[in-house]
């Protein structure tokens, strides 16, 4: 059968497969990428790796470290820490790029790290920004980091595909961050959470690599695992070049022109009658500039619409993995060349990578930017994450070039942050408020999604010896879509250590429903929602429902960090889309009276068929396919790596 390009990619990197076995969207599959990259977090996932006994990586080829959120801390712990990763980074061979080489994401395009076809994860959520050189790239967890490390592999569920068909091209004045942070805006319901986009279309030939990089990046604000642009000549154009570079520096052996010849030859490239879950078109012609915010990215409005209300702000940053380009400091710079930017405001500017910086004053970019005023900080993530010089104080507004504006992210959670272009963000710092570069339109383009109908593929799954073929337990129905894990297990006592299992099962469910606890039975089967499990990557909130005694979950549609934290403590839970509406009807009457947790009735859960049978009508699950079979067998990730590292 077809495959989208992710699960062709999957397909390639995965291991233990059947030898006709076919890689389908909501395959649960052992994966060993071709790299994988941990920032200032190499230091926790160390700690992982020694947790479980091991001692040596793998493939010291695989892992990349970069050190780049915290680089302007030079306290003696941080300091300290950052000698531990670089040491034990000697001693195992591996790639090493220290405090203001740049950031993690930029350096592993830059040196050859991501290669067109190729799976390549991180231990952060922007490794989307790979799919835009023809990757596909994906964030792991701590814990799937340490993994790789050790044995090599670790395991992933392949998402659904969505198609974003591009036509046309962009206005002047208009960038690749106006494109994603429209794209966020129009599409705010869901429609890519936890899915692969793949780009397709005319318009794909008129984007530049830096505004395919800023767009793939950012589907993770979207809510994609996934952010692909296909191989063309721009992209062969880009990695030529890079080629030429690494050999000049002895690198030679990651990229070559000669791969890339073979790329021309042969793209990577999903099969003409690949299965999509939905599709969406998009004309560049018809995107304005746009501003997100506050506090969240789904909420945009042209540029124009904020004009008319001349927000003050108080600072502005040009900075990050987004939008910390050469690309991106030129755009800026060419609005703010020869002028002076408000006395009112504190402009911050730094560059993804040291190359990038070393080449933007190269070509006088870099002093235009200061001569206007902006203050220089060294390549990293900064103020971006909250960290270092320039954060938001109570009451200040910033606009910026980054991700990300949730409250508190880039400072105080009292004060208020938007996001926009470059051009935008430099006009903003030069007027004191909220504007454009230029003559700015107003106007949006129309909304154009269709759903494809996809469901997954129905089919067997091979059942591992002493593993159970069915389970049976009570359904336990929660009427709440996007149920986050402070509901599931509450910050009084995430922090906690003093808690025992059986105490902690105690609190499960404590801040979403009251009631819960003295509802619940061991053995029960918790259904859910759509979107279960959003929010912080607490793990408690798996392993405090396996720890009351809650056998699994089923949801709509899981929160992706909340599955792989699941998994990697050995909780299984499926999406079951059909039966968690069909519980939303049934209970409607219960759910409209303020009933949290609502018994109903006992479930049936057949693993080799997927299904579950609930008031004598079968429903489909997503598969547990063997992988996932013999991680949640084996205890978890840590254990099942602990054991594989015995044999």
């Amino acid at each position: 059968m077809a495959q989208t390009i992710t699960e062709k990619t999957v397909q390639y990197h995965s291991e233990g497969l059947a030898p006709d076995y076919e890689v389908r969207a909501g395959d649960m599959v052992t994966v060993r990428p071709a790299h994988v990259l941990t920032h200032d977090n190499t230091a926790a996932v160390l700690l992982k790796f020694q947790s479980i006994g091991a001692a040596k990586v793998a493939d010291p080829s695989q892992p990349v470290f970069a050190l780049d959120h915290n680089v302007q801390d030079t306290s003696e712990g941080n300091l300290a820490k950052y000698d531990t990763i670089s040491g034990f980074a000697r001693e195992q061979g591996i790639v090493f790029h220290p405090a203001g080489a740049g950031i993690g994401h930029q350096l592993m395009i830059e040196n050859g790290f991501v290669l067109p076809g190729t799976l390549v994860v991180a231990s952060d959520s922007h490794s989307n920004m790979y799919g835009a050189l023809g990757a596909v790239g994906t964030p792991v967890v701590r814990t799937d980091a340490a993994a790789i490390w050790a044995t090599g592999t670790t395991w992933w569920q392949v998402p659904r595909t969505v198609k974003v068909i591009l036509e046309g091209q962009l206005r002047p004045g208009v960038s690749g961050k106006d494109v994603i942070l429209t794209l966020c805006g129009l599409y705010d319901n869901a429609e890519v959470l936890n899915a692969a986009v793949e780009f397709h279309g005319p318009g794909v030939a008129n984007l530049s690599m830096s505004q395919r990089m800023t767009i793939s990046n950012m589907t993770t604000e979207w809510g994609a695992l996934v952010g692909w642009f296909p191989f063309d000549s721009i992209t062969a154009d880009y990695l030529a070049e890079r080629a030429n570079i690494l050999a000049s520096l002895g690198n030679s052996d990651r990229l070559t022109v000669d791969m890339v010849r073979a790329w021309e030859e042969e793209p990577p490239a999903p099969d003409a009658d690949a299965e999509y879950a939905a599709e969406i078109v998009l004309d560049l012609g018809q995107v304005v500039p746009h501003v997100a915010g506050p506090d969240v990215v789904g909420v945009t409005r042209p540029v124009s619409e904020f004009e008319k209300e001349r927000k003050t702000i108080h600072k502005a940053y040009l900075l990050s993995c987004v939008n910390g380009r050469l690309e991106d400091l030129a755009e800026a710079a060419n609005v703010l060349r020869g002028k002076q930017v408000s006395l009112a405001v504190e402009v911050y500017i730094a560059a993804a990578s040291e190359t990038i910086e070393a080449e933007a004053k190269k070509q006088g970019i870099w002093q235009d930017l200061v001569a206007a005023g902006a203050l220089p900080l060294p390549p990293g993530c900064g103020a971006c994450i909250g960290l270092g010089v320039g954060l938001l104080e109570p009451g200040q507004v910033g606009i910026s070039a980054t991700n990300r504006n949730f409250k508190g992210r880039m400072g105080s959670r009292d004060a208020e942050a938007y996001l926009a272009s470059p051009a935008t963000v430099a006009a903003s710092a030069i007027a004191g408020y909220i504007t454009g570069a230029g003559d700015t339109v107003s106007g949006a383009p129309e909304v154009a999604f269709t759903d494809l109908g996809w469901k997954p593929a129905e089919r067997q799954v091979d059942i591992l010896p002493d593993f159970p073929e069915k389970l049976t337990g009570r359904a336990l129905w929660l009427p709440a879509d996007s149920l986050n894990t402070d509901g599931i297990y509450g910050k009084d006592v995430t922090y906690r250590d003093d808690l025992t299992p059986e105490q902690m099962g105690t609190y499960a469910m404590a801040n979403y429903d009251p009631k819960f606890q003295g509802i619940v039975e061991e053995g029960d089967v918790i259904v859910a929602g759509f979107n279960f499990g959003t929010g912080s990557s607490r793990e408690q909130a798996a392993t405090a429902l396996k720890y009351r005694g809650v056998q699994m979950v089923i949801a709509g549609s899981f929160s992706q960090t909340y599955l792989k934290n699941a998994f990697n403590n050995a909780f299984v839970c499926l999406e079951g889309v059909e039966l968690a509406e069909e519980l939303r009807a049934a209970h409607a009457e219960a759910a409209a009276a303020g009933d949290r947790t609502i018994p109903a009735g006992d479930l049936v859960i057949d693993f080799r068929r997927s299904k579950a049978l609930w008031d004598g009508r079968e429903f489909p699950l997503s598969p547990l396919g063997p992988a996932a079979q013999a991680l949640v067998m084996a205890g978890g990730l840590e254990a099942q790596t602990k054991a594989t590292l015995e044999e």
